[in-house]
């Protein structure tokens, strides 16, 4: 996933359409032969997923060619106003509707990164945590 999606991202649950969603990165890759060239920035018109600050309150020039260099491989999307979770896996954010998650699936993902996640996504996240049946 590329940090400059958090730009476009919102929470599809909370009411409020929690933006930004926060991100929680496990691994990352580089992909040094990308040289990309950027004629105006910042690409990203409200947020800077890269640097997780408000384009508004960015004091320098974002490294916007160092962002579309990288890529998400495995991390979790959260909005802390509804307490939803989603996974990032093989570079993909999986934002599907509750129903069609799998509480098992979501389960081995929380203990497999459990030791770099904080307790509020553990203990009570949604749709599906550690303490959940």
């Amino acid at each position: 996933m590329k940090y400059r999606l958090l730009n476009f991202l919102a929470c599809p649950y909370c009411k409020d359409k929690g933006f930004p969603l926060r991100l929680i990165v496990f691994e990352e890759r580089v992909y040094e032969k990308r040289r990309p060239r950027v004629e105006k920035k910042p690409l990203c018109d409200l947020y800077c997923g890269y640097l997780r600050k408000f384009v508004k309150d960015l004091e320098e020039e974002p490294p916007c060619e160092e962002c579309l260099k990288r890529e998400v491989v495995t991390g979790i999307l959260y909005c802390p106003n509804c307490g939803r979770w989603y996974p990032i896996i093989d570079e993909i954010p999986r934002l599907l509707p509750d129903k069609y998650r799998k509480a098992k699936e979501d389960k081995e993902f929380l203990e497999r990164y459990r030791d770099k996640l904080p307790p509020e996504i553990l203990y009570e996240g949604k749709p599906h945590n550690l303490k959940s049946r």
